[in-house]
């Protein structure tokens, strides 16, 4: 789920608060929003328009490269941006697919490599997002972040947790919940409504051919 990508985004850049403090709060709030960014695509593409498993890790190579040879706040903040990115890109793969409901394993595709041209399959090492071992995993990545963070970033990494705590609590209910909606509101909602929402979450229409 987004908090626990959000989160690990963070927690990259935690060495560079030992290392090079003085750049920690760009990398930290770089990384967060890194981890971020690729799930932007929710309603256009989701796991493919904005995932580049390959070309974000390749990115943040070159990035990380050039903010040891260069170390401003700038080189440092793009290199830790990419970095959460292309760990969000990856991990995805390791949870669900992008059914309806994730936790009956019933799609083949996890994260879109442009690279190769092909989806790549779920592995489920995290059941689905919003599973009670997504949610352990945001909480064991909150814990050194909040030992080591203050002030704004802090409230960052709480409001994450709430988040995350809240939406795996909601998690399964959520798909019938979408359903009831679309099937009661549906005829009298605005077109532009509808097409708002994620095309899974549409009742009667399949996940999204591309």
């Amino acid at each position: 789920m987004l908090p626990t990508h959000a989160l690990a985004g963070m927690a990259l850049a935690l060495p560079v608060a030992a290392v090079a403090p003085e750049f920690a709060p760009v990398a930290l709030a770089a990384g967060f929003a890194g981890g971020i960014l690729p799930d932007l695509d929710i309603y256009v593409g989701h796991r493919k328009t904005l995932h580049y498993p390959v070309y974000f890790s390749a990115l943040a190579g070159g990035g990380l490269a050039l903010a040891l040879a260069v170390p401003t706040a700038a080189t440092v903040g793009l290199a830790f941006l990419l970095l959460g990115a292309a760990l969000h890109s990856v991990t995805d793969v390791f949870g669900g697919g992008l059914e309806l409901r994730p936790w009956e394993g019933t799609s083949d595709r996890a994260v879109y490599d442009h690279y190769r041209g092909r989806w790549l399959a779920p592995r489920r090492w995290v059941g689905y997002d919003g599973s009670p071992g997504d949610l352990l995993l945001s909480s064991l990545l909150a814990v050194p972040l909040l030992v080591t963070v203050d002030g704004a970033l802090r409230l960052a990494v709480l409001a994450g947790l709430v988040v995350a705590v809240v939406y795996a609590t909601v998690r399964r209910i959520l798909p019938t919940l979408a359903e009831r909606l679309v099937d009661e509101f549906g005829a009298v909602l605005p077109a532009v409504v509808l097409a708002q929402l994620p095309t899974r979450y549409q009742q009667g229409v399949r996940m999204e051919d591309h």
